[in-house]
């Protein structure tokens, strides 16, 4: 459940013998910090390892936390426990739902009356908050896509294609071609394969009407509602563990650069002073980091699997405080993130992410050099974004370094799977109220 991003900062870097920038570089290469092969592996199957995973003492204590997180009645993540309201608001944004419908059809003319059971639930199914982004297979639903044949991962993957903007479709394979790279180094490719992913429908795919998709798995977790053209994305979790593959395969592939770059020139273009209030906690493990902040699966994220109703008050800078320029640049920082959505879901979010600007924070926890791994959020009435450098689980370094990442991205507020748009569909649908006869 965890990520490392390799070292960007403003470019490469050149050091002599003896630098003390060297204990850094070494620190963010993973070939440091590959185990003996299969060493990680709890079994040859995903069954099998899960199994012994299961029996071990830290994997029931995460599963068993989460079951009573999804017991609570979704409300969303807020900053004190309140929702904010009138936040969110139905309108159509040009979403490409004609091709979404059309990829679905496709994909359920191929799967049999029994995987379509398994895998078609109704659209306010509690059954979205069900998503978890461990190697974990623990799931006797959905669509396993390492299950079925080429023909119709092909066909789930047009599903996405057609939902998302091709980085955004680009982004998607390439976490889980990196999720195999991971298998591969470490000998578990049976368990760490690039289609260790469940796929799952909500609703019946229709023009106007509420319906969605779902995909997850280890690192990646997308989370796609449309409502007559309007679309919602979150939550969506997005991880690599190495973020890059140098050999086989997938060699070149490289994810979150930008994420990382950006993110740390913001802050290192903050005053003094700036950074002082954008900072948190200048350590990522022990030290000033306040107690209990560090989470053993999570890290240092808040937003992760079953955190629905996380209350996280707002940290760091506030937007207003930070210059014009700035203010820019950290609009760029969440388009960054946005930029999965196809482009009139995109520009209209990014309009109402806008409209909220002066009430944005920023924060940071780490040391701000190049070579310094570290986490940031940016968070807002209607976004909540976190990127963080994080410790080995299947790597073996004990501290956070820069190959291994997570970002997240939620709609505070009651919006996370389109929950907030759904209900307000269901109120006001001429269809949806009593009395009606179709």
């Amino acid at each position: 459940m965890s990520d490392h991003t390799h070292d960007h900062g403003h470019g490469p870097h050149s050091h002599g013998p003896g630098d003390p920038h060297d204990h850094d570089h070494a620190k963010n290469d993973y070939h440091h910090f590959v185990p003996p092969c299969g060493s990680k592996m709890g079994g040859a199957t995903p069954r099998e390892h899960t199994a012994q995973r299961l029996s071990g003492p830290r994997a029931p204590i995460l599963f068993g936390t989460w079951e009573k997180l999804f017991q609570e009645p979704f409300k969303g993540m807020t900053t004190d426990g309140h929702v904010i309201p009138d936040l969110y608001h139905l309108k159509p944004e040009g979403a490409p739902v004609a091709e979404m419908m059309q990829a679905v059809a496709g994909l359920l003319a191929l799967l049999g009356e029994e995987q379509k059971k398994a895998m078609w639930f109704p659209v306010d199914s509690q059954q979205w908050r069900r998503w978890q982004n461990t190697e974990l297979y623990v799931e006797h639903y959905g669509l396993r896509l390492d299950e079925v044949s080429s023909t119709v991962q092909e066909a789930t993957m047009n599903v996405l294609h057609a939902s998302m903007s091709r980085h955004g479709y680009d982004l998607a394979r390439d976490v889980m071609r990196l999720n195999r790279f991971l298998g591969d180094i470490i000998g578990g490719a049976a368990i760490l394969g690039e289609w260790s992913y469940i796929f799952c429908l909500f609703g019946t795919p229709h023009a106007t009407e509420p319906w969605g998709w779902q995909l997850f798995g280890h690192h990646l977790a997308l989370n796609c509602l449309v409502i007559n053209g309007q679309m919602t994305l979150t939550p969506a979790f997005w991880g690599a563990e190495p973020v890059a593959a140098d050999h086989g395969p997938f060699k070149g592939v490289r994810l979150f650069e930008d994420e990382e770059r950006e993110g740390l020139a913001l802050m290192q273009s903050f005053s003094k002073d700036e950074q002082r209030r954008a900072i948190v906690a200048h350590s990522m493990m022990g030290g000033d980091l306040p107690e209990g902040r560090r989470h053993f699966a999570d890290n240092l994220n808040f937003g992760g699997a079953y955190q629905d109703n996380r209350v996280v008050p707002y940290e760091g800078l506030r937007a207003s405080d930070i210059s014009l320029a700035q203010q820019s640049a950290l609009m760029d920082i969440v388009q960054r993130y946005l930029m999965s959505l196809p482009p009139g879901p995109l520009e209209a979010r990014l309009a109402e992410i806008e409209r909220h600007l002066k009430d944005t924070h920023f924060c940071w926890i780490g040391a701000t050099g190049n070579d310094n791994p570290f986490y940031y959020r940016i968070q807002s009435p209607v976004i909540f974004i976190e990127f963080d450098h994080h410790a080995g689980v299947f790597l073996t370094n004990q501290e956070p370094a820069k190959f291994h990442v997570h970002t997240i991205v939620r709609t505070p507020n009651g919006n996370d799977f389109g929950y907030d748009l759904l209900r307000q569909h269901y109120q006001n649908a001429p269809h949806h109220k009593p009395g009606h006869k179709d």
